[in-house]
């Protein structure tokens, strides 16, 4: 499959952040929803994402080297409405596509698009979510991130090796997120924004 594949996937069916957001509200309004297993977590993500969302600005530095882009980009993101770190992450990341006109950001379905999420698999073989991917409009593949911040992944790996439940270990990664603010997120977009910058200048 090429990247012109799922560019094309992407603009066709991709939804900007704002008309997901507006999905999942009139999901939880659903009665029929109410019932569903995943109720509960869709509803506690939508709240985190939608207090990010109103109060996150960002930072000085990644500002300026979001500005700096000059040629349209393609920001994919495969996720599930029900996912804890998309709740977390994509928030920030929308306000930093917000601020470049040229920066085009798209969600698809991990579950509605196992072909392409078996193109972006962690480790070769999980697949975590969010993953995010930066094309060009050719279809070039300009960086990965993904599916959470490197402290966030050591947060979930030590609860693992200290055999701390599911729950146990995702309520530390949830504490992580809420005192973090989206900190570590922004160096590391910042380093992957660093290196574009200095590849597409060779």
């Amino acid at each position: 499959m090429s990247n012109k594949f799922v560019l094309d996937v992407v603009k066709r069916t991709g939804t900007s952040v704002e008309r997901n957001m507006e999905m999942i509200s009139n999901k939880l309004e659903s009665e029929e929803f109410t019932k569903h297993e995943k109720y509960v977590v869709t509803k506690l993500n939508y709240q985190r994402s939608s207090r990010i969302l109103k109060t996150y600005s960002v930072n000085e530095n990644l500002r300026n080297f979001v500005l700096q882009i000059n040629e349209p980009q393609l920001w994919m993101i495969i996720t599930e409405d029900w996912c804890g770190d998309s709740a977390q992450n994509i928030p920030y990341i929308s306000k930093i596509a917000e601020l470049n006109p040229m920066i085009d950001l798209k969600l698809i379905s991990r579950d509605e698009n196992p072909d392409i999420m078996d193109l972006y698999l962690t480790d070769g073989q999980l697949k975590s979510i969010p993953k995010f991917v930066a094309f060009d409009m050719k279809g070039n593949e300009l960086f990965q991130w993904g599916p959470r911040p490197k402290l966030a992944q050591e947060v979930v790996n030590k609860g693992k090796n200290e055999g701390l439940s599911k729950d146990e270990f995702l309520s530390k990664l949830h504490f992580y997120y809420a005192d973090n603010k989206g900190k570590n997120l922004e160096d590391e977009f910042l380093i992957l924004l660093n290196s574009l910058k200095m590849v597409l200048h060779s």
